[in-house]
């Protein structure tokens, strides 16, 4: 393993705030490499890892969206669903689980608790990022809990109450069944049972007659947890972008030249369209099923890198790793993945990924169930060229000959999908993060 190089632009103690803010290793496809870069100290832990302070040196550089707005601004989260934005339809509520102010502040509260994970350091918002467009920028594919590889990216959860399955294999179908399984998955969160989960919540001062209160005096249970976190999920809508504008709007100029021929090529010679549908009064930009494109089988171009290659292993801090290195501490930068076949162990279904929705796109970098791509440019030449070809690929996936102004259309047209954000992010900001004082470890006998 060669030798680690701190980026100068960063200075070491920005370097060591940033990770115990994170709490887990940031690099591509590289984990568990925290012992080969900090010694005890620096990585000793003195606060709740969502702190926010220690971001005004004027040399701190992140890709993450206003930083220098950090102070948050807690927004009414029901008031927003019940007038969707421009661009989206009205929104799908269960009749189980009507939304309430206090549900939703109780599940905003869940969603930012790192208490809900097995040592305390792990949260739901720690993988769907708000100023990221809650997803992970900085991550191909998740990191849970010590280093765990979870092996598939974060998907936003921007307009995710739309959606009819979830995950990227589709295994499931309500947002309230959905919330569970991080909690529970070994490579997330990694509690043992549902049962240690609600035994905490039923314990933590902070939590004391909210769930009684949320849920007509009923204490936390498996039900209502996910009900709650379920409730504020709903509420992350995002649309009346430039696109919503134009097209739902009327507005005549909301939209680039550029981005207008783009949505030519998207709804016509290119074909995006018949996955990414369109609708005459709104659009949610997927079709809400599974097609294989290729992503994930086994091609020989897209298997992983042998050579050398320099990898981020923590905030402005390199290393150059050998073959050798990177095989005993990671997967290969490219893995087969039979994506929904793991669910029904239909042979047909193999390498088939749900179609995703693109509003909001150029903010959830990076793209596939892989995080292959970090650039809207990666993706458009990935479809331009077919995909990658393999004898269960969708049919309507095939090479578009585009030329480098239809690339740059595409992209246009793509970027004109970012909706308004700041509301939600902003309010995510002001979220409690959980009373560190009834932090604990979890006792042996648990």
């Amino acid at each position: 393993m060669g030798r680690a190089q701190r980026n100068p632009s960063i200075p070491a103690p920005s370097v060591r705030r940033a990770w115990r803010g994170i709490a887990r290793p940031i690099a591509a496809g590289c984990w568990c490499l925290m012992c080969c870069i900090l010694s005890p100290a620096s990585a000793a832990v003195d606060g709740p890892g969502d702190y926010r302070d220690g971001y005004a040196s004027a040399d701190y550089r992140t890709r993450s969206l206003a930083l220098s707005g950090r102070v948050g601004r807690e927004a009414d989260l029901l008031a927003l669903t019940r007038d969707p934005p421009l661009g989206l339809p009205p929104l799908p509520v269960p009749a189980d689980n009507p939304l309430t102010a206090e549900k939703i502040a109780l599940g905003r509260k869940l969603f930012y608790d790192r208490r809900l994970s097995l040592n305390g350091t792990q949260s739901c918002a720690m993988c769907h990022i708000p100023e990221q467009g809650f997803t992970n920028n900085e991550l191909t594919t998740a990191v849970g809990l010590e280093g765990r590889d979870v092996g598939r990216n974060a998907p936003t959860l921007y307009n995710v109450a739309y959606l009819r399955r979830l995950f990227h294999d589709g295994r499931e179908r309500s947002l309230e069944h959905q919330a569970w399984q991080p909690m529970i998955n070994p490579l997330e969160m990694a509690n043992p049972s549902i049962g240690v989960v609600l035994e905490r919540l039923r314990t933590w001062p902070d939590y004391a007659g909210r769930f009684e209160s949320a849920f007509a005096g009923r204490p936390a249970s498996m039900e209502s947890v996910g009900q709650a976190i379920a409730s504020y999920e709903r509420t992350l809508l995002s649309a009346d972008s430039p696109f919503d504008r134009w097209y739902f709007g009327g507005e005549r100029d909301a939209l680039s030249a550029s981005a207008r021929r783009g949505f030519t090529l998207f709804t016509g010679r290119a074909g995006c369209s018949g996955c990414h549908t369109i609708g005459e009064r709104s659009a949610l930009f997927t079709d809400q099923e599974l097609h294989n494109t290729g992503v994930g089988y086994p091609s020989p171009n897209e298997r992983g890198r042998t050579e050398p290659r320099r990898v981020l292993l923590a905030p402005g801090v390199y290393g150059e790793l050998s073959a050798a290195a990177l095989s005993s501490v990671s997967r290969p930068r490219r893995t087969a993945d039979l994506g929904r076949y793991r669910i029904t162990r239909d042979p047909a279904d193999r390498w088939s990924f749900r179609t995703p929705s693109l509003r909001n796109v150029a903010l959830t970098a990076p793209y596939m169930h892989d995080g292959r791509f970090l650039r809207l440019e990666e993706v458009v030449a990935f479809y331009d060229r077919g995909g990658v070809s393999n004898p269960l690929q969708d049919p309507r996936i095939r090479p578009l000959g585009l030329t480098a102004r239809e690339s740059r259309d595409l992209v246009a047209f793509l970027t004109s999908l970012t909706g308004a954000i700041e509301t939600l992010v902003l309010d995510a900001f002001a979220a409690p993060i959980g009373d560190v004082g009834s932090e604990r470890r979890p006792s042996s006998a648990e």
